[in-house]
This record gives structure tokens, C-alpha cells and sequence, in this order.
């Protein structure tokens, strides 16, 4: 099963997937898909481990979602604007470049049997525009990888102010 989390930019989708999870599983894991760019980056990222104990595993994988074994196993996928991020970065900003690999990603996760994997995305369109073209080409590349992830997904959740909206 796939389900997706989506949101504005601290909106509580963390929060959610992670107590959606420990409600399916004792025993959850937790993918980060996040480079280490910065140490400001490494303080969010610190967080954010800090929230969850020993009874999670923690997975980081920057883009091959698909190499990891799910089988089994309720995960959350945290995020898909940090994951795009690096294929868009390592492309040299090509969009249909990363749609594509980001997209053969996903199909491959839907494919999956014995799983549920709880998906995390930003809804950065929704924010302010983009000041540069690249962020622009970069907000329609999310925009398009969120659609196709929720045309994939089995349920689809909305967080706004900290509240879900189930969606599908």
C-alpha cells in the first residue's frame, strides 16, 4: 500500500506519517532521503531523529527508493522535495530527466507486495513563486512527481495547520 502525505512546509506531515506508523507497526522504519548540505541541514536532521527511538530503523537513501527491502515492513518515506532535490541537482537541473528516473522509482515501489509505505511530499506550489527560473522548473517538477505519486497512492492525506484531510 502507498500512502501519501502532503502539505505546506510544516503543515505536521512528519507528526502524522509517524503516528500512523506506529499504529500499524511496533516497529517501523524510517527512510530519509536528505543530503547533509549544511550544518543547519544537520540540526533538522538531528531533530527529527531525536523524535523517533529504538524500535524504529533508520534507512538514509538518497534516491534508489526501490533497493530497499520493504517486504514486511511499514516505512515512511521522508521527503520527496529532498529526494527530487538530488536527482535534480545531480542532472544538472533536467526535468524530464528526473521526472523520468523519479517516476520509475515510484512504479517500482507500487509494485511492492507486503508493505506500506507512507510517502511524504511538500506542496511547494502553494507557496510563494519561485524568484528563479530554476526554482520554477523545480516546483513544476514536484508538482508533477506529486501528482503521480497520489494517482499511485491507495490514500492520499492533506495536512494543513496540523489537521488531516483525507483526500483519497
Amino acid at each position: 500500500m502507498i500512502y501519501l502525505i502532503t502539505g505546506g512546509e510544516r503543515s505536521g506531515k512528519s507528526s502524522y506519517a509517524q503516528n500512523v506508523a506506529l499504529e500499524l507497526s511496533a516497529t517501523p522504519m524510517y527512510v530519509a532521503t536528505a543530503r547533509k548540505w549544511d550544518g543547519d541541514f544537520q540540526k533538522r536532521i538531528d531533530r527529527h531523529q531525536s523524535e523517533r527511538d529504538e524500535n524504529w530503523t533508520n534507512i538514509e537513501e538518497e534516491k534508489n527508493l526501490s533497493q530497499i527491502d520493504f517486504k514486511g515492513r511499514v516505512a515512511i518515506i521522508d521527503c520527496v522535495t529532498l529526494w527530487l532535490t538530488n536527482f535534480f541537482v545531480d542532472t544538472k537541473n533536467d526535468v524530464e530527466l528526473s521526472l523520468a528516473l523519479a517516476k520509475a522509482e515510484i512504479e517500482k515501489l507500487a509494485l511492492m507486495e507486503d508493505t506500506t509505505i507512507l510517502i511524504i511530499t511538500n506542496e511547494i506550489g502553494m507557496g510563494v513563486h519561485a524568484e528563479t527560473h530554476i526554482g520554477r522548473k523545480f516546483v513544476e517538477l514536484q508538482g508533477w512527481v506529486n501528482q503521480f505519486i497520489a494517482k499511485k497512492a491507495d490514500k492520499v492525506t492533506f495536512m494543513v495547520s496540523g489537521l488531516p484531510m483525507q483526500v483519497k
